[in-house]
């Protein structure tokens, strides 16, 4: 049974990346051609990021349909395999469960589609002050996929309680919901704060489903893990064109959907307090952010050269690739930490 488990989770994350790759050149030949590029903010509000990045301008965005894309079509079409038309084996293949997989799925697709309206919007220097929704409006849309997402946990899963490594479940009532859409909005932001260099975020956010994926299987949630295994699969694609200098950038429709799926996998496997853990970059990412606005605000004066912190970084003369490769070493080493603590809590 574990080998053909196995099985069925290697053969999906291959056929995620081979599907992915095959398609990238349809995906870039559409971004190249309707010009859909990123636009780099040069009004003076940001002179030492505008300095920094000024070569990246007109480098098609929108990359991250690659990665929701390939997800997204791979599951129905063993779906439609398995349920439609039946096809003998299509069953061992058909990952999608209302338990494990729907609301992920639903999440990561309605998130990025959000992202999808946004990056149009900013291609195209439409919506507020040209950059596409205001920033209340943001928070706004991805509150409500939020609360759709907690309404499912609270009512549909029955989860009102929080897992502590080392101790048990914590049981937290009605402010599960609260604190799921608090987390879920969270990384999603962090995780879009820190799509700022070539392969930075395609690789830390590879790394952090790596891990959730392993918690998943040996969590017996053969299909979340499934699932994982096709979004690793369109990533490992995506990195390959990302990597310095890259071909596309993730965009708002990569980073905010896959922040959610993130947040979210790390609830349905229970192990949502280790998500700071294995997510260690986007919470330093999302906090240098945070403390360079508090502190122009208060003190008038920044505490970093720029941020998020890897432009910091950049600023001091670190070339871009090694800020990159560096974070993914730190993502590493802290998610495997994460991982072994689930490992040591969950069979010690």
């Amino acid at each position: 049974m574990t080998s053909l488990i196995l099985t069925k989770i290697f053969t999906l994350t291959s056929i995620g990346f081979v599907f992915a790759l095959l398609a990238t050149p349809l995906l870039t030949h559409f971004l190249y051609k309707y010009k859909l590029g990123k636009n780099i903010r040069d009004d003076g509000s940001t002179p030492v990021f505008s300095a920094l990045h000024k070569d990246k301008k007109g480098t098609p965005t929108m990359g991250g349909i690659l990665v929701w894309g390939t997800v997204v079509i791979i599951a129905v079409v063993f779906w439609i395999a398995d349920r439609i038309f039946e096809i003998p084996g299509a069953h061992g293949f058909n990952f999608l469960t209302r338990r494990e997989t729907l609301l992920p799925l639903g999440a990561f697709l309605g998130a990025s589609l959000v992202g999808l309206a946004d990056d149009f919007l900013d291609i195209n220097r439409l919506g507020h002050k040209g950059r596409g929704f205001p920033f209340r409006f943001k928070v706004f849309l991805y509150t409500l996929v939020a609360i759709i997402g907690a309404w499912w946990f609270y009512f549909k899963l029955d989860f009102s309680y929080l897992h502590v490594p080392f101790y048990g479940n914590l049981e937290i009532g009605w402010l599960f919901i609260p604190f799921f859409i608090l987390v879920v909005v969270g990384t999603s932001f962090a995780v879009n704060e820190t799509d700022g260099l070539d392969g930075l975020a395609g690789g830390t956010l590879l790394i952090a489903f790596l891990s959730f994926s392993l918690i998943s299987y040996m969590s017996g949630r053969e299909n979340l893990a499934a699932f994982l295994g096709v979004t690793i699969g369109g990533l490992l694609a995506f990195l390959w064109f990302n990597v310095y200098p890259a071909r596309f950038i993730m965009g708002d429709t990569g980073s905010m959907g896959l922040g959610v799926l993130l947040a979210i996998v790390a609830f349905l496997t229970n192990s949502v307090l280790l998500l700071p853990l294995i997510g260690f970059i986007f919470v330093i990412e999302a906090f240098s952010a945070i403390i360079q606005i508090f502190s122009k605000k208060v003190f008038k004066r920044k505490i970093f050269i720029s941020a998020p912190i890897h432009h910091h970084f950049e600023a001091l003369g670190w070339p871009e690739t090694k800020v990159t490769m560096r974070f993914w070493i730190i993502s590493a080493v802290t998610s495997i930490i994460g991982v072994i603590i689930f490992f040591l809590d969950r069979y010690l």
